[in-house]
Order: C-alpha cells, then sequence, then structure tokens
C-alpha cells in the first residue's frame, strides 16, 4: 500500500469531510530524512474533531492517529487542519 493510501487510512478516525495529500518527496532528494526513506507530504484535512481545538491540539490529534508512521514513513509533513465551517 501507498504511503498516502496508508496516511489517509489511518486519518479516517477523524471522521474526515475532506483529507487532501500532495507527496512533495521528490523536491527533497538528498535531504536527510529522504535518505532514509522517510518522505515530505502535505497535509489538508477537514474535520469535525477540530471544533474548539487550537492549531497545536490539531496537530496532535493527526500525529497521534499517524502513530509510528511518523518519523519513519513521514520525515516532514506540512498540516492545513480546519473544521468544516472554516472551509
Amino acid at each position: 500500500m501507498s504511503t498516502i493510501k496508508t496516511i489517509k487510512q489511518k486519518l479516517t478516525s477523524l471522521n474526515p469531510e475532506k483529507i487532501e495529500i500532495i507527496d512533495e518527496s521528490s523536491k527533497h532528494i538528498g535531504h536527510e530524512g529522504a535518505r532514509n526513506g522517510g518522505g515530505h507530504f502535505l497535509l489538508t484535512i477537514v474535520s469535525g474533531n477540530f471544533y474548539k481545538k487550537s492549531t497545536i491540539e490539531r496537530h496532535r490529534i493527526i500525529y497521534d492517529a499517524l502513530g509510528k508512521m511518523v518519523g519513519r514513513d513521514i520525515h516532514a509533513l506540512s498540516i492545513k487542519a480546519y473544521t468544516p465551517e472554516e472551509i
């Protein structure tokens, strides 16, 4: 299974209305994290689970859902996390 599919699968626990993931790993060839196989991704996610949560809390929720992928399959993750009303 591709890394993007695995990320999407893990984030389904957040009941997202929208998930968009862009793999930017090719822009980071030769970067330390890329040498070890970790990818660089841009994530946009919309979920009601983010109501009344700060940006830091939203990121923690996402990182918790991704678990061990962070630091192994994912070297860098840029996150845009919104509630449905914020988009």
